[in-house]
């Protein structure tokens, strides 16, 4: 398949964006309509990062009404599932700039190579972890401050969710590669058959239908991690059938080091770069537990469940900005892939805004919807409220961090991290619910505060245009 330019001429109505951008074919952003660009990559990464939203969504939905415990197991395990996912980002991160900057300079096979080794370095190190998320499970528990009933009913869930964690790499660190690639919608179609299998496997493993028992909070963990396999397997089928930017060959899989060490020259800051905010994650969350018990726990929980299922989506629209400056950079236009960040801010900004207004005037409605309980109902309503304030910084700031990340400065997010969630989000987060004895809602306080920082940071960083110079 040619890599096919986006003529500025060609008839650009909304719905032929939205039908050749679900097509599904690898681009040539590198000319052409700015507008048309950003639209054809944001839609089905829109689609597929809200599919990974799904996973969480539909979990939740149906774990709901096996009591606080479970709700509880399933975000202290999905806190900790935070820092598989920042390796399956940081190394995703590193696949989109190398093989997007590869694509710009015209170069197939170089491309090609670099998605075979990606491939190779997040299968070894997901093993490894998979292996030691089933034999710690009870004690990722324990270390979250879980209570003695979350532990004993959670930990099954935890071991199988722990243990795919090479699923959850592989599915992160392939769909990096086809959005470098240029084709967006291969990853949105492999997390929506992933879902498919999921929405299909949760009612039936979860409530018992039919001839299969019921297994509860297991039923949950073993849907996610069967519907995550499969797209893992859809994303390999297409790579190494010989068609596409993107031609894998079996008989090429070995080690090729200088590349490897390129791969993770890029790939190490990305991870630490996701790791910070994770690790951020889950201390605000044992801070919840610590300061609110299992019903405030289990409030946090769900509220982020809602914040993730958006920001995720958002996060699709500002990878629009990781492509495009990596391709144009790869073809030598620094213009073009500047205003490729500003036309992706713009909307990404208006996205957030109506979120903003959907959690601050319709939260009750869907905080309701998912778990009956009132008391945890109040906590997530309020989380929702208070963390909402700031995305419509937050909006811009994701997408600076994925154009650091695409021109493959994954150091300059990095450093911007460290600053707004180690030196910032943590200490006052700390301070308000305990120094000043605020509980919860001081934890809740410390992530709007953080994150429009970090936008305000990431800004007069990106404006100082060092991500120009980066060579890849």
């Amino acid at each position: 398949m040619s890599v096919k330019p986006i003529p500025a001429t060609q008839r650009s109505s909304a719905f032929s964006i939205i039908r050749r951008a679900l097509q599904g074919e690898e681009q040539d952003y590198t000319q052409g309509s700015l507008r048309r660009a950003v639209l054809l990559l944001a839609i089905p990464m829109i689609i597929e990062m809200g599919m990974e939203s799904v996973f969480a969504l539909v979990d939740l939905y149906f774990v709901g009404t096996l009591g606080k415990h479970a709700v509880s197991t399933i975000g202290l395990t999905e806190s900790v599932l935070t820092l598989i996912y920042s390796l399956g980002m940081g190394g995703s991160m590193a696949a989109t700039a190398l093989v997007a900057r590869r694509v710009g300079e015209k170069n197939r096979q170089a491309a090609a190579d670099t998605a075979q080794q990606a491939i190779l370095v997040g299968l070894v190190v997901s093993v490894v972890l998979s292996i030691a998320g089933v034999l710690f499970a009870p004690h990722i528990l324990r270390l979250m401050g879980a209570e003695p009933a979350t532990i004993a009913m959670g930990t099954p869930y935890t071991r199988i969710m722990m243990g795919s964690s090479t699923a959850i790499i592989l599915l992160f660190m392939i769909n990096g590669l086809f959005r470098g690639a240029g084709d967006a919608s291969l990853a949105m179609k492999s997390l929506v058959l992933a879902n498919i299998v999921n929405i299909v496997l949760c009612p039936v493993l979860i409530l018992g239908l039919g001839p299969v028992p019921k297994l509860g909070l297991l039923g949950a963990a073993l849907a996610t991690t069967i519907g995550r396999s499969i797209g893992v397997g859809y994303q390999l089928w297409h790579l190494f059938r010989g068609k596409g930017v993107l031609q894998l060959a079996s008989n090429r899989i070995r080690a090729e080091w200088p590349l490897i060490r390129s791969l993770l020259a890029v790939a190490w800051p990305a991870v630490l770069q996701f790791l910070i905010g994770s690790c951020s994650w889950v201390f605000l969350a044992r801070l919840v537990a610590e300061t609110g018990g299992s019903t405030a726990s289990a409030g946090y929980m769900t509220a982020i469940r809602f914040v993730v299922f958006f920001i995720l989506p958002a996060w699709g629209i500002s990878n629009a900005a990781a492509t495009l400056v990596g391709q144009n950079l790869g073809a030598k236009n620094i213009p073009r892939a500047e205003a490729a960040v500003w036309k992706t801010t713009k909307y990404n900004v208006a996205f957030m805004a109506g979120v903003t207004a959907l959690f601050l005037f319709g939260a009750r409605p869907l905080v309701a919807f998912f778990n009956p309980d009132p008391a945890v109902q109040d906590v997530a309503i309020e989380a929702l409220r208070i963390i909402s304030t700031a995305y419509i910084f937050y909006g811009a700031g994701m997408v600076f961090t994925n154009a650091f990340n695409g021109a493959g400065d994954t150091r300059t997010p990095t450093l911007i991290n460290v600053f707004g969630f180690w030196v910032l989000q943590v200490p006052l987060a700390w301070f308000l619910a305990k120094g000043l004895d605020m509980g919860p809602r001081g934890a809740f306080l410390a992530i709007p505060i953080s994150e429009t920082a970090i936008t305000i940071a990431a800004f007069v960083l990106f404006r100082k245009g060092r991500w120009k110079r980066v060579n890849v």
